[in-house]
């Protein structure tokens, strides 16, 4: 443990989560730390407090809390505070839905060199949800923010090549972004590059792809990606759709 509350905040991300896991010594008492440096005014404390407050992480959760506290650490310009109290204005988590509002946070987010800032009003940009709807601006968003390693961004920039979407249909170059997208972790970029491994005769592995997909996929693209297994002319594909991690 640190000396001091004061000196948490030089703390890197990698040893919060190493003392908040228990890894690094007791996961209660790191957390009293983390409760003691918000209320000190430690930015990145208040974010990572907040972040848990979220979804109910070691602490009972209280998504109002949460709000609260990525105010905090945002007016401390904390990027990432800043870019997820776009995401609970954007989706009413612990405050009332505003989706102009989230539009503001996440332009600041992505001012301040932030992908998920990038990717997140690249999204909103894409929908028309907040602001009007501008897919050359967004295309620039998810550019900018695969240029950083950002995975979903590197995959929807390949949904940008493969369906033509503001520049001429590249089906090679999609198949690089959606790989890239895949190796870094992106679900649906597996799902995408595993389809065009299936066009292009590949079926193992492919389903070596499809295999990794449950492990960061959301429950909803787990229900509707059932049907696409089971119903699929490949047998070693159809086979995954009676797999327990594929049928829970």
């Amino acid at each position: 443990m640190p000396a001091s509350v004061k000196a948490l905040g030089q703390l890197p991300a990698a040893h919060w989560s190493a003392m908040l896991s228990g890894a690094d010594g007791d996961g209660q008492q790191a957390l009293a730390w983390l409760q003691a440096a918000a209320r000190q005014g430690v930015p990145r404390a208040q974010a990572i407090l907040a972040q848990r407050l979220l979804v109910g992480q070691g602490v009972p959760p209280d998504p109002a809390q949460a709000v609260h506290w990525f105010r905090q650490a945002a007016a401390r310009d904390d990027v990432e505070a800043v870019n997820m109290l776009g995401r609970c204005l954007e989706n009413g988590w612990g405050v009332a839905e505003d989706a102009q509002l989230a539009v503001y946070w996440y332009r600041q987010a992505a001012a301040g060199g932030l992908d998920w800032g990038m990717y997140n009003l690249a999204n909103l940009l894409m929908s028309g949800k907040g602001l009007a709807a501008d897919r050359p601006a967004a295309l620039a968003l998810y550019r900018q923010a695969a240029r950083l390693g950002h995975a979903k961004s590197i995959n929807i920039l390949g949904r940008f090549y493969e369906e033509g979407w503001e520049m001429l249909p590249d089906p090679a170059q999609a198949a690089v972004l959606y790989c890239q997208a895949a190796i870094g972790g992106d679900f649906r970029g597996q799902f995408n590059h595993a389809r065009l491994l299936l066009l292009r005769g590949k079926p193992q592995q492919a389903v070596a792809w499809l295999r990794r997909i449950p492990v960061t996929a959301t429950p909803a693209f787990m229900a509707n990606l059932h049907p696409w297994l089971a119903q699929s002319d490949v047998p070693a594909v159809r086979a995954l759709a009676a797999e327990p991690l594929f049928i829970e």
